[in-house]
C-alpha cells in the first residue's frame, strides 16, 4: 500500500486489446489521483490560509496542525478506495469519516487561534474568518450525516456530499448580509 502516491499503471508489452483494457481499468486509478490532488491543493491552501496570520504557534497548535497534516498524508488510501470500491459502505464511510476529520482539524485551528489573529472581533477579517469556521463545520455535519447514509445507500451518501457546495455559499451570503459573525 502506498499512502502518498495512488498507483497508476498499465502492464509493459500489452497486445492492442489488453493495452485499452488495462488502460481503462487505470481509469479509476486516475480519478482518483485527481480527485486527491484536488483535496490535499485545497486543504494546502485552508492550512496556508489559517496559520498565515498566527503570530506565535503553541503546543496545541502544533499538534493540530500535525494532526491534519498526517490526515491528509493519509487521504490518497481512502480515495483510492472510493475510486475502487465505490459500492462498498465501508469505502464511502471511511473517505466520509477522513474529510470530516480534516475539515474538523481545520476548524478547531480557526477557533484555537482566532484571538491570535483577530484581537478585535468586529474587525471584518475576523468576520470572514468566522464565516470561514462555519462553513469548515456544515462540511463537517454533511460528511458525518452521510456516514449511516453510507450504509443504506451508498450512491446516496455520496451525492449527499454535493449539499455541501449550496450550504457553503447560503452561509457565506447569509451571514455576510446580516452581519452576523
Amino acid at each position: 500500500m502506498t499512502l502518498l502516491v495512488i498507483n497508476v499503471a498499465v502492464p509493459a508489452n500489452l497486445p492492442a486489446a489488453a493495452f485499452h483494457k488495462a488502460l481503462g481499468d487505470a481509469l479509476p486509478s486516475l480519478g482518483a489521483f485527481a480527485l486527491s490532488f484536488t483535496l490535499i491543493a485545497g486543504f494546502w491552501r485552508d492550512h496556508r490560509r489559517i496559520l498565515t496570520a498566527v503570530p506565535v504557534e503553541t503546543g496545541v497548535v502544533t499538534r493540530l496542525t500535525l494532526l491534519g497534516l498526517g490526515l491528509v498524508a493519509l487521504l490518497p488510501f481512502p480515495t483510492s478506495l472510493l475510486a475502487e470500491y465505490a459500492s462498498q459502505p465501508d469505502a464511502v464511510a471511511l473517505y466520509a469519516s477522513a474529510m470530516a476529520a480534516i475539515h474538523a482539524v481545520h476548524a478547531a485551528l480557526l477557533l484555537l487561534t482566532q484571538r491570535q489573529v483577530h484581537p478585535s472581533p468586529d474587525s471584518p477579517a475576523a468576520r470572514a474568518r468566522r464565516r470561514f469556521t462555519v462553513q469548515l463545520a456544515s462540511s463537517v455535519l454533511v460528511f458525518v450525516l452521510s456516514i449511516p447514509l453510507a450504509y443504506v445507500n451508498t450512491a446516496a451518501a455520496m451525492w449527499f456530499w454535493i449539499t455541501i457546495i449550496p450550504a457553503h455559499v447560503v452561509l457565506g451570503h447569509y451571514r455576510r448580509r446580516s452581519g452576523q459573525d
